[in-house]
Formats: structure tokens, C-alpha cells, sequence
């Protein structure tokens, strides 16, 4: 009898070892997140954390990536680059995580970097467009949004078409904003422009007036504002209110025309924004389909209109890791960071295919997004006059 209660449990083991790889083979694949989901810049954070579930529900509403589901793994960086190096460290060490997309701002991403380089592990960048961040030299860094040069290089075709003639700046003081300024200041002095002042202002300040009344004696046309939209919303009313007339053209693609127009008014009337995605218009979008398809997804859930010109990056970059971990076959970070060198694919903002950015031996990725342009005209965001004909 005891043999036969001995050899019944040997099978009843030897069973549950059979089927112990299959359990494992569904558990979930982990990608980490970054994003500021507290602090000055909470809104477009969360923008892109609500992309993010759209994509990763999506994947998993199409049977997950061999068949395995997919999930999120979220940190709050809170708007500060200490806590996003932090976030990247937790996300490796404590949660395994296999790839990380992160972190918005240019200053949170590169303190966020050598956290990757140190574990060996892939961070696809969906927002932060510093130069510094791909030339660096980390070959654990994928980024799909433009740097401020590429940027600067997709405005440059309308210089004549907007009259810019003297520019000044006024720019949120970190490595996105000065980095703007340098790229578009350049472009800017190519095209036979002059490039008057340049002010910085704090992430946190609320009081642009001194700023604002340095440029308004500068006797420029075009006042280029790079920073995060609840930022615009306030020199925009400033402005007004020291009634300063140039032509307003923001950067970065954060400024949100809508919830400018909630929030700001008349005095967002005219101004002009340089985005990366246009949910007025989704069909003039590279895939209109899929454009189409997320911006009604996204007023489904009931999220916030203008909070799509962010959220679209959310999409894309989770998306972006999925195809890699796709062709990887596995969700292991070396494999994972090889296969997306192999990445081609149509997200929201349209292509995405990484060429190589850097020094020899360590380049990073650098997708070539889409870039546009509109102008708010009747409190309607609309095409300027020199793109609607086209």
C-alpha cells in the first residue's frame, strides 16, 4: 500500500512539473512606465499614461504577444529627474521589467538613463526631444519623438509663409527648453531671420510679467514659447495683458490648442502650434484608420479631448515595444533592445523605424516622427491659410 501511495505521489509531481513551464509561459509581460503623474507637468503625463492602456488594451483585445497579456507597470516620476532615475531603478531591479517607456521631460529622461546603460535594459523615449539624448552615447535608448533640430528642420519650410523676420524666446529652463532655443535659433538665423532675446522661466513659476515686458522692447514679430501646456496657458494671459502683439508659436507639441482654448481664451486666439498629432483632422493623419480608431477609443473612455495630442505618444511607445518583443520572440531585455533596430510599423503619429544617433559603438535610435502645424483661428483650431491650400 505504500508503494502504491509512494508512486501515485511521484506521477502527481512529475505532472505538475510537466505543466509548470505552460503556466509560466502565460503569466503577463511587464513594461515599465515613466511618466510625471504628479508635480507641474501631471496633465500630460497622465495624457500619456491613458495612451498607454489604449495600446496595451488593444494588444491584449488581439490575444496579447504570444498569447501571453500584456501589463503596465507604472511609476510616477512626479515631475522631478531624481525621482525619475529612481522609477528606472525600481522598475529593473524590483519589478523585472524587461523594457521601460519614459520618461517625458528631456531632464527626466538622461537622469533616468544611466540607470538603463548600468542594467542593460531598453527605454523607449515617446516625448523628450533634448539632442543630448541620443548623441550621448547609450545604446539602450530608443526615442520616437523628434529632437528639437528635427523639429526645428519641419518649420523651417514655413518661415516665408509665417513672416518671421525677428524672433525672441521664452522657454521653460530645462534641457528641452534651452535645447529648443538653440535648435530653432539656428534654423531661424539659416533662413536669413534675426533672433532677438531669449528669457527662461522655472517649470513651476506662475509669474511671467518680467519676462514678458523684456520682450515686448525687443521690436521682434514672433515670439517662440517652448513649454508644458499649463505653463502657456499662463504667459499666453500675460501677454495679453501686457498686450504684447507677435505672432505665438509654441514647440515641443505640448501645448494642447483645445485646452488652450478652454483655458486661455482670447488670448490663444491666432497662435500657431507645431504637434505631432492632429485629432481634429484624423484622417490627414499617415494611417487615418488607426488615427481615426484611437481618437474614438479615447472619447470613449471619456478622457479629456485635449489631452490627445499627448496621449497618442503613450500609444506609440507602448506599441513600439510590443512589436519589438514580437520579433525578439522573448521578453528579455538584449533581445528586445536588438529587435527594435528591427521595428518598421505605422503607429498614430505614422512611421516609426529607428536609424542609429551617437557615438561609434553606442548609438541610440532616433525615429523621423511626423511633424505639423496649426493655428487656433476663431476659437477653433484649424490649418494655416498656407496648408489648407496645399
Amino acid at each position: 500500500m505504500l508503494k502504491r501511495w509512494l508512486l501515485v505521489a511521484l506521477l502527481v509531481l512529475a505532472v505538475g512539473a510537466l505543466t509548470v513551464p505552460a503556466t509560466l509561459a502565460q503569466s503577463p509581460i511587464k513594461i515599465g512606465v515613466i511618466q510625471p503623474l504628479s508635480g507641474p507637468v501631471a496633465a500630460s503625463g497622465n495624457y500619456v499614461r491613458m495612451g498607454a492602456e489604449i495600446a496595451r488594451d488593444w494588444i491584449n483585445a488581439r490575444g496579447g504577444i504570444g498569447g501571453r497579456k500584456v501589463e503596465l507597470i507604472i511609476e510616477d516620476n512626479k515631475s522631478d529627474p531624481k525621482e525619475a532615475a529612481s522609477a528606472a531603478e525600481k522598475l529593473i531591479v524590483r519589478d523585472k521589467v524587461p523594457a521601460i517607456m519614459g520618461a517625458w521631460g528631456s531632464s527626466m529622461t538622461l537622469a533616468a538613463m544611466p540607470k538603463l546603460e548600468e542594467y542593460g535594459v531598453p527605454m523607449v523615449v515617446e516625448t523628450s526631444s533634448a539632442a543630448s539624448i541620443t548623441r550621448r552615447g547609450n545604446p539602450w535608448i530608443f526615442r520616437i519623438s523628434p529632437p528639437s533640430e528635427m523639429e526645428a528642420l519641419g518649420l523651417a519650410q514655413y518661415v516665408d509663409d509665417l513672416a518671421i523676420k525677428k524672433a525672441d524666446f521664452l522657454a521653460v529652463n530645462t534641457d528641452w527648453g534651452r535645447g529648443a532655443v538653440g535648435a530653432f535659433g539656428e534654423i531661424l538665423k539659416k533662413q536669413g531671420a534675426t533672433v532677438g532675446v531669449t528669457e527662461f522661466m522655472d517649470q513651476a513659476a506662475t509669474d511671467m510679467n518680467a519676462q514678458i515686458t523684456k520682450i515686448k522692447g525687443t521690436g521682434g514679430d514672433t515670439l517662440f514659447l517652448t513649454t508644458a501646456v499649463e505653463q502657456i496657458t499662463l504667459v499666453l494671459k500675460q501677454a495679453q495683458e501686457q498686450r504684447l502683439q507677435r505672432k505665438v508659436i509654441t514647440t515641443g507639441g505640448s501645448s494642447s490648442p483645445s485646452q488652450l482654448i478652454k483655458q486661455a481664451g482670447a488670448a490663444a486666439e491666432g497662435t500657431y502650434h507645431i504637434l505631432f498629432f492632429m485629432p481634429w483632422f484624423p484622417e490627414a493623419m499617415p494611417d487615418g484608420k488607426l488615427a481615426k480608431a484611437f481618437v474614438d477609443e479615447w472619447n470613449k473612455r471619456g478622457h479629456p479631448f485635449e489631452g490627445l495630442t499627448e496621449g497618442f505618444r503613450g500609444h506609440d511607445g507602448i506599441a513600439t515595444i510590443a512589436e519589438a518583443i514580437k520579433l525578439a520572440g522573448k521578453d528579455e531585455p538584449k533581445a528586445i533592445r536588438d529587435a527594435l533596430w528591427k521595428v518598421s510599423f505605422t503607429g498614430v503619429n505614422g512611421p516609426v523605424k529607428f536609424e542609429k544617433d551617437g557615438p561609434a559603438g553606442k548609438e541610440s535610435g532616433q525615429s523621423k516622427p511626423s511633424i505639423f502645424v496649426v493655428q487656433i483661428k476663431n476659437g477653433k483650431v484649424t490649418l494655416p491659410a498656407f496648408l489648407a491650400k496645399k
